[in-house]
């Protein structure tokens, strides 16, 4: 039993799934169980929507006052009553979905400069410097204590007593999705809980939500909506928590072990709304699967220092094992005092890879801008697409700006 979905796809050939009290089993591993669920939730959506339809049909003939004076009239009739049971009993809880609206971020969301953070005379990690910007999407990795929740705590505002310099943009507008308990008024009814928040949620595309329908799409049935929060599952309880602040249309994400205690329904939900987020996600897991779904590069602290790894969890594990070879020689030599290690030029593994997928993403950038170009000047009148296409624009020229600057880098690594 268990929630790591990494795990189930590389080990299990069978999954067991126990929902509403009935027990379903899908061969196969992890992915294969999620396309074969969907597919047999698509089949019961139409299976019971063709029923539906009928039961309409049969509720009409029934208000009609017809009696049953034949025995094929009570047949019917008794059709009917076994329908309508199996109508009101058999509800199918489709997939739930979240497309709320974030505001407006700038290209500039946080910049360090030297920040370091001690506690109790030990070094957690010390003068990090780098720019975050609009767009990234970055997971925090590396052994238990190390410091990945103390970051985020910074990057929050909620711990200012570090070291060096920390530079906030202007409209940034943070959720922060906490590891610990956070204190919720238990005692209110689940939809009073959301209403204290907002009456209204707004999407991307500009449309409202109520608080009711946004708690269906977040997996809340409308039978929940009654309930006070403390009969919720501590599970579900995470989930509503989450929802209380999404639904203040933030544009940064601070997750911290997100993964923990929300079912894989809601991460599923979660992992689809990150894919189309437009703001920034900065997120500590140890969910391989969560962060390959949600992450395009890496911050590993360890020994007092962060490295930034560009790419997948498989690129992390990479660098890990090249730092802990390297690690290895210089242990080798260290007992050989007589030979003198020549010193390494040009580009490690990691910088290598990434030097690559630099040159590959900077040349998609610029055949994107040029089309984007010709775009705004067959648009002509049609604002609503000039802004999206701006917008998109704004977005691109900043990750190009950061791409070309760090592939400078790596061109003057590359000529020593």
């Amino acid at each position: 039993v268990t929630h790591d979905r990494y795990f189930l796809n590389e080990v299990a050939t069978r999954i067991v799934e126990l929902r509403n009290g009935k027990l379903d089993t899908y061969p196969g591993n992890y992915e294969a169980y999620i396309a074969m669920r969907a597919e047999r939730e698509e089949i019961e959506v139409r299976q019971q929507t063709k029923q539906r339809a009928l039961f309409k049909q049969e509720l009409a003939w029934m208000r009609a006052g017809v009696k049953a004076r034949t025995t094929k009239q009570q047949a019917r009739q008794d059709r009917f009553h076994d329908l309508k049971e199996q109508v009101q009993s058999h509800q199918v809880q489709g997939k739930g979905s979240l497309n709320l609206a974030y505001s407006r971020l700038g290209k500039q969301v946080f910049e360090l400069e030297n920040v370091t953070k001690r506690i109790d005379g030990r070094t957690l990690f010390e003068n990090v410097s780098t720019l975050i910007q609009k767009g990234v999407q970055i997971g925090i990795v590396g052994p238990n204590g190390v410091g990945k929740t103390t970051m985020l705590n910074i990057l929050a505002g909620e711990d200012q007593h570090f070291e060096g310099v920390l530079k906030i943009g202007q409209t940034v507008k943070v959720a922060y999705f906490k590891q610990t308990d956070e204190r919720l008024n238990r005692d209110v009814r689940v939809i009073d809980f959301l209403r204290e928040e907002s009456e209204l949620a707004r999407q991307k595309d500009g449309t409202t939500v109520s608080i009711t329908q946004l708690l269906e799409r977040f997996l809340f049935p409308s039978v929940t909506h009654g309930k006070k929060v403390y009969k919720l599952s501590g599970g579900e309880q995470k989930r509503l928590y989450l929802l209380k602040l999404l639904v203040h249309q933030p544009n940064v994400l601070l997750l911290d072990e997100p993964t923990n205690d929300l079912d894989t329904e809601t991460l599923t939900i979660l992992e689809d709304y990150i894919q189309t987020f437009g703001g920034t996600v900065i997120t500590v897991s140890h969910d391989r699967y969560f962060l390959d779904k949600v992450v395009d590069c890496y911050w590993y602290i360890h020994d007092g220092q962060i490295d930034m790894i560009l790419g997948q969890f498989e690129d992390y594990l990479a660098y890990q094992k090249q730092l802990e070879q390297a690690a290895t020689q210089v242990a080798s030599v260290k007992q050989q005092p007589t030979l003198q290690p020549k010193k390494k030029k040009g580009l490690s593994y990691n910088e290598k890879r990434e030097y690559d997928m630099l040159l590959v993403r900077i040349e998609e950038t610029e055949s994107r801008l040029a089309e984007i170009d010709a775009e705004m000047i067959e648009a002509n009148a049609d604002y609503a697409k000039i802004k999206a296409l701006n917008e998109e624009k704004e977005t691109l020229e900043a990750q190009y700006d950061t791409d070309m600057t760090r592939w400078s880098e790596l061109e003057e690594i590359l000529e020593q």
